[in-house]
């Protein structure tokens, strides 16, 4: 059998353990044990845009459920593949279950693709999945790290590297909404080593600003109610919360001076409104959706795969001491903790201290 955690699409909040019978692995597939998997504001994201971007897709679930995807490690117990040997680990992305068949395709040492037919019109970059035992990112010291914080920060990176090639579109400062997020916190470590010269502002609530001085990433660090006591000057602004409310309040505030509006995320979801832009007729830029499976592809293109890999890990690295020690990571067992963590995290009740690992 394998256990899933089914979420109802009209009600993120509902989530319920489903037990599924196992099938015949098909020809050519392998069957995958999940060994572990973190819970972040990343996965909510997925379950907001679940329908408009598709997430709901890879991991089908009966009609009007879904499953969220997952971030972590799973180890071969089954295999119909020549290619890919019981026992071994790999890492990509999988769903809040126990256990997920995949087809390899493209099949290298470092790693492999995922052929099944429904995942073939989805972004790619989620359809791969990392041989542990030839993974050059692979670390057994920091496998916890890496799911928490890994896709999270290479969006980071890749905002960064977006707004640099833009001139940071003539703005001074860029200010991070949901600043003590993960993903914030990866935006505002490569922009503190890559572009010095823009000042680093974090938003967040009043029971996270110690947290978030902590961190050490922000050049100043305001609560939510304060946005109105910014200087006016040019700027862009990365909105991760998804609070349609409080974006409004930064165009309305900055008007002109907001250069780019940068939707990302939406952590507050009880917030976002009539969706992530905060409404129609805002004064300044109009809010655009970072899609950060796009702008992987022209980062690859524009690199090379190996070159833009050594770009990413050195960030990678840079980032891991940065953040080394603010995070408590804690582990829970089993699938009932997954979608515990996760109905807390949808009701915006998770310490941004804590990195939150489940293994199933």
């Amino acid at each position: 059998m394998t256990l899933q955690v089914h979420v109802r699409r009209d009600d993120l909040a509902s989530a319920e353990l489903v037990d599924i019978p196992d099938a015949e692995l098909a020809d050519g597939a392998v069957r995958l044990k999940i060994e572990s998997f973190s819970v972040t504001s990343n996965n909510i994201t997925y379950a907001v845009a679940g329908e408009s971007f598709g997430y709901w897709k890879f991991f089908p679930a009966p009609e009007g459920f879904g499953i969220v995807p997952m971030w972590g490690h799973a180890q071969v117990i089954e295999s119909n593949s020549d290619e890919i040997a019981v026992g071994e680990r790999v890492y990509g992305y999988l769903p809040m279950a126990s256990h997920l068949d995949v087809v390899p395709g493209k099949v290298s040492a470092h790693g492999f693709t995922d052929v099944t037919e429904h995942r073939q019109p989805l972004p790619p970059i989620y359809n791969q999945y990392a041989r542990l035992n030839a993974d050059p990112e692979h670390d057994p010291a920091h496998e916890s790290e890496r799911m928490i914080f890994g896709p999270l920060f290479k969006t980071g990176f890749l905002i960064e590297y977006f707004m640099r090639n833009e001139g940071w579109f003539g703005a001074e400062r860029v200010i991070l909404t949901s600043a003590s997020s993960k993903t914030a916190m990866g935006l505002a470590s490569v922009a503190k080593e890559t572009s010095p010269s823009i000042k680093r502002i974090g938003l967040t609530s009043p029971g996270n600003i110690e947290f978030v001085e902590g961190t050490g990433l922000y050049d100043a660090v305001y609560a939510y109610r304060e946005v109105g006591g910014l200087s006016i000057r040019p700027s862009v602004s990365v909105d991760f919360a998804g609070n349609a409310g409080l974006l409004k309040q930064i165009h309305e505030h900055l008007g002109q001076n907001l250069k780019y509006s940068c939707l990302v995320g939406a952590t507050h979801i009880e917030e976002r409104g009539g969706g992530m832009g905060g409404g129609e007729n805002l004064p300044g830029p109009t809010p655009t959706l970072f899609f950060a499976p796009d702008h992987m592809v022209t980062f690859y293109k524009e690199h090379g795969p190996q070159k833009a890999g050594e770009l990413t890990a050195a960030s990678w690295r840079s980032f891991l001491q940065t953040v080394e020690g603010s995070v408590e990571i804690e582990k829970h067992a089993g699938l009932e903790a997954a979608r515990q963590t996760y109905v807390a995290m949808v009701g915006g009740s998770v310490d941004p201290a804590k990195g939150i690992v489940i293994e199933p």
